[in-house]
């Protein structure tokens, strides 16, 4: 199935489907372009009764679930259903899923995704995220606003991002390798590394994970780092006075049970860096 809408303005696309593969290329202008395509006979029952539609500048794209009952099909060669949409630079995104991996090449204005085990892979958002996940992995490369992430096992992987942070899960992974704005992250057993940070308060919380954390050079630190069982270590000098110098100060809270806590420092951001890659 393929469908073409003539958009303006600010467009937001909404894609509902629960297995499959969603590729999203905001690379065209003035249209929103969708392309359907089945793997298999059950598959395509699915796409021929798929509503997508352009409802005033939301072009919704909504494939019904698949009726309970095993299938032979699924056990060899390809199945499902692959979504491609092309839209302009800047769309809203929304995706609802089961596990249907989300893949977004080029700019967007902004992410909402809620899945069970899908994975979510974006190179740039010009606004804010919000993803919900029992298992999927996270891995953005550029946010200008903030960051939601809600997962259960899944790893997150954040790029430079220049809003606030707020990550929650229990047994994934997560790293996040430019900060500057606030950082809350909560882990049960998944490591924690933060690249650098520059400003504001960051709050990091473990189990029995480790965290690393690197603060930007010319930064002030506030530091609160305790462990039950952990090793910590800073390559940071400690002063019961506050510094002299001007640089922003980051407030550092960071909490563990068996796991240790690493405070390192991070190079200065390079001239212009922080404009082109985040504020762009």
């Amino acid at each position: 199935m393929q469908k073409t809408f003539e958009v303006q303005g600010t467009t937001e696309v909404e894609i509902r489907l629960n297995a499959g593969d969603i590729h999203v290329d905001p690379t065209l202008d003035g249209r929103v372009e969708v392309d359907l395509t089945a793997h298999d006979d059950e598959a395509q029952e699915l796409v021929d009764a798929a509503r997508v539609e352009l409802q005033g500048n939301r072009v919704l794209v909504d494939v019904p679930q698949k009726r309970g009952g095993f299938s032979f099909g699924n056990l060899f060669g390809r199945q499902g259903i692959t979504c491609r949409v092309r839209c302009p630079e800047g769309s809203l995104v929304s995706v609802r899923s089961r596990s249907a991996d989300v893949s977004v090449r080029g700019a967007i204005g902004g992410l909402n995704v809620a899945t069970a085990s899908g994975d979510v892979d974006a190179e740039r958002v010009n606004g804010g995220i919000n993803v919900k996940s029992a298992s999927g992995d996270v891995q953005v490369r550029v946010v200008t606003g903030g960051v939601n992430v809600q997962s259960a096992s899944g790893d997150v992987e954040l790029g430079a991002v220049g809003g606030s942070i707020n990550v929650n899960t229990a047994s994934g992974d997560v790293r996040i390798n430019e900060a500057d704005d606030n950082v809350n992250v909560n882990t049960v057993s998944g490591d924690q590394e933060h690249g650098a940070v520059m400003r504001g308060s960051v709050s990091a919380h473990s189990v029995s994970g480790d965290v690393h954390i690197g603060v930007r050079r010319g930064s002030k630190v506030y530091l609160d780092c305790t462990t039950v069982s952990g090793d910590t270590s800073s390559e940071l000098e400690v002063s019961p006075q506050a510094p002299a110098t001007d640089g922003p100060l980051v407030e550092i809270r960071a909490k563990t049970v068996s796991g240790d806590i690493h405070i390192t420092r991070a190079p200065a951001p390079a001239a212009n860096k922080q404009h082109q890659e985040v504020h762009a």
